[in-house]
C-alpha cells in the first residue's frame, strides 16, 4: 500500500508525492515530507511522520502522484508496536496448559526457551482373569478390555501418555509386585477393576499394605469403587472395571487430579440447567447419579434425552451421548420438563 501522513490529504488535495519504498525487513530511509507518501510492503516499519495507510488496491497511481480517494480514516491499515502485548504484560500464566495458541503467543515475543512441568509418567493396568485384549478369539468365560483404550484415548486430551502395563491376573502375588514396581517408577498408578469387595479382587489390599489408601467408595453412581492413595511418591487412582464408571470417574475425578499434579489450571465444567424429556419415578437419595444423555429440539425448546438402559457396562450409550446429566444428592424423582443439569463432554475438552 501507501503509507502517508493523514493531516496531510487535506492541505494536497488528497494527491501525495511518492518519494520512496519500504520493503518488509527494511528500515525506511528518511521521515516524510509534507505532502509526501511512501509505497510501503505488507510488515514493513512505517515511516517517521506516517500515520495512515492505504491499500494498494484502492490508490491511483500517476506518475508517482498518489490519489488519496475520499472516505480513508486516520490511522487506518496500520499496527502500533505495543498494541498486543506491552513489556511487562503476562503472555501465558504459570499453570496453563501450551496449545498451539500459548505456543505462538509465546514465540510472537521472541522468547524460544521457557520452564514447563515435565510430563507426569502414569502406568495403567488392567486387572482380572476375564479380562484380555482385542484381536484374540473370545474364549468362554472372558471379555474384551475396553478400558485401555477408552482411557487411553480420553488421557491424550488431558496431555497425559499412559504407559501400557498390560492386563493382570487375579493372583495376589502378580498384583502386590507390579504395583510395589510401579511405585517405584512412575508419579501415578491407575488401575481398573480389582477394587471391589470380591475374593479375588487384590488391588486395595495392595494399597493397604504397601501404602496409604485414602479413599474407596464414594455416593455416585455409576462409579462407587474409585480408590485414591499413596505409595511413596506415587499417587494411585483405582477405577471402576465397567467402562461407562472408568469414563465417569476419569472425567469428574481422574482430570483436576492430573492437572493438580502438573501444576494446571483446572476449572470445574459448566453445568446448564435443561428441561428433562423423561421422567424417573423414584430415585435414590445421599447419592449423586450421572445418565448419559444429549440435547434434543422440541417445539418449546431444547430438551434433555437419556438412554433407556443406563448399566454401567453399557458402553454403546457413550458413542451416542454429548454429555452427562446430573442428578444431585437430594434429587428422589424427576419429572418430565423439570429442569436438570447437563454437563456436555465439551466442558472436558473432549468430543465423545
Amino acid at each position: 500500500g501507501y503509507a502517508f501522513a493523514f493531516s496531510s490529504l487535506a492541505t494536497n488535495n488528497h494527491q501525495l508525492k511518492i518519494t520512496q519504498e519500504i520493503f518488509a525487513g527494511h528500515m525506511p530511509e528518511q521521515p516524510l515530507g509534507k505532502g509526501e507518501a511512501a509505497r510501503i510492503f505488507t510488515g514493513a516499519v512505517m515511516p517517521e511522520n506516517a500515520d495512515t495507510c492505504l491499500m494498494q488496491e484502492n490508490a491511483v497511481v500517476e506518475e508517482k502522484l498518489l490519489h488519496v480517494p475520499q472516505g480513508i480514516r486516520q490511522g487506518a491499515n496500520t499496527r502500533l508496536a505495543g498494541e498486543d502485548l506491552r513489556q511487562g504484560n503476562v503472555v501465558v500464566r504459570a499453570g496453563t496448559r501450551l496449545r498451539a495458541a500459548e505456543l505462538g503467543a509465546i514465540a510472537t515475543t521472541g522468547i524460544n526457551r521457557i520452564e514447563c512441568r515435565k510430563p507426569l509418567k502414569v502406568a495403567i493396568v488392567s486387572t482380572g482373569d476375564e479380562v484380555i485384549r482385542p484381536g484374540v478369539e473370545l474364549q468362554a468365560g472372558q471379555i474384551y478390555d475396553s478400558n485401555f483404550h477408552l482411557l487411553s484415548g480420553l488421557a491424550k486430551t488431558a496431555g497425559i501418555v499412559l504407559d501400557d502395563i498390560g492386563v493382570l491376573a487375579d493372583d495376589e502375588q502378580i498384583v502386590f509386585s507390579t504395583i510395589e514396581g510401579l511405585s517405584k517408577t512412575h508419579d501415578v498408578i491407575l488401575t481398573t477393576g480389582g477394587a471391589s469387595v470380591g475374593d479375588k479382587d487384590f488391588v486395595i489390599a495392595a494399597i493397604q499394605k504397601l501404602g496409604v489408601l485414602h479413599s474407596w467408595k464414594i455416593a455416585i453412581k455409576p462409579g462407587r469403587p474409585l480408590a485414591i492413595g499413596q505409595i511413596d511418591k506415587a499417587v494411585f487412582l483405582g477405577l471402576p472395571g465397567n467402562p461407562v464408571a472408568a469414563f465417569n470417574t476419569w472425567l469428574l475425578f481422574a482430570m483436576p487430579m492430573f492437572a493438580y499434579l502438573q501444576g494446571a489450571n483446572w476449572t470445574p465444567p459448566q453445568r446448564y440447567p435443561i428441561a428433562a424429556g423423561f421422567s424417573i419415578a423414584q430415585k435414590k437419595t445421599g447419592r449423586r447419579e450421572f445418565l448419559r444423555g444429549w440435547i434434543e429440539n422440541a417445539p418449546d425448546g431444547p430438551v434433555l434425552r437419556k438412554f433407556e438402559r443406563d448399566g454401567s457396562g453399557l458402553i454403546s450409550g457413550l458413542t451416542r451421548a454429548t454429555g452427562l446429566i446430573e442428578l444431585g444428592e437430594e434429587v428422589t424423582a424427576v419429572k418430565d420438563g423439570e429442569l436438570i443439569n447437563f454437563i456436555p463432554f465439551s466442558e472436558f475438552a473432549i468430543t465423545s
